[in-house]
């Protein structure tokens, strides 16, 4: 249930010297990002999704369940998602946790494990109390966390995201790993237990796209009779 945070406002003087950034978020036009912080830049430009995988993956020194422990150290709460993510060519970790009622957003150097920002998200959608509640009903019992979920499918590749799956009806981690040529895996890890399995939704949607054509050739090539 990966969650889109306004960025607007960084404590530049505070990463400039390389110390840690916390800040409110608020609407607003700011560009200015944590990313531009980085330690790693990518560049921006037309490359292909499987190079684009290649290049950030291997750039990311930090895996997923070291940054998703780096903003809890920053951050008390609990992770509810963790991604890699290109900002404008700055690469971070991007991590949502959440702490009593409030979200935050974390993001981590990719290079160099430091938190470049922290910031509050502000309500304006009036959903956050609705998310709060699917979340801790989702992890009600659980024994799994995030960083756990990170550390059992990375024998799966390198691990790119880590998303809490709370719409589904037996709950798990949405895990999304890159392998050494680019291509992209999804993995479920259930929430008691590090058990790793495909995810084979996409596979039945695609399936369900072909059926579907196959059907309206079918209606095509019949239509004359």
């Amino acid at each position: 249930m990966k969650r889109n945070i306004v960025i607007a406002t960084v404590a530049a003087a505070a990463l400039v010297a390389g110390g840690t950034a916390t800040a409110l978020a608020v609407t607003g036009d700011d560009e200015s990002t944590a990313a531009e912080h980085s330690s790693v830049q990518v560049k921006d430009d037309d490359r292909s999704d499987t190079v684009e995988n290649v290049t950030e993956a291997k750039a990311a020194k930090v895996t997923a369940a070291d940054a998703i422990r780096a903003a809890l150290a920053n951050t008390s709460g609990t992770a509810v998602s963790a991604e890699l993510d290109d900002e404008d060519g700055g690469l971070v970790w991007d991590v949502d946790v959440l702490k009593g009622s409030t979200w935050h957003n974390v993001e981590v150097d990719p290079g160099t494990g430091k938190v470049l920002g922290s910031w509050v998200d502000k309500d304006d959608d009036g959903d956050d109390a609705a998310d709060t509640a699917r979340v801790n009903s989702a992890l009600k019992g659980a024994s799994t966390s995030a960083e756990d979920a990170a550390k059992a499918a990375a024998v799966k590749g390198t691990v790119t995201s880590v998303d809490l799956d709370d719409d589904g009806t037996t709950g798990a981690w949405e895990v999304e790993t890159s392998d050494a040529k680019g291509a992209e895996a999804d993995w479920h890890v259930g929430l008691k237990g590090d058990k790793v399995t495909a995810d084979r939704s996409d596979r039945h949607d695609d399936r369900g796209d072909h059926d579907d054509r196959d059907v309206q050739d079918h209606d095509d090539d019949g239509s004359d009779d």
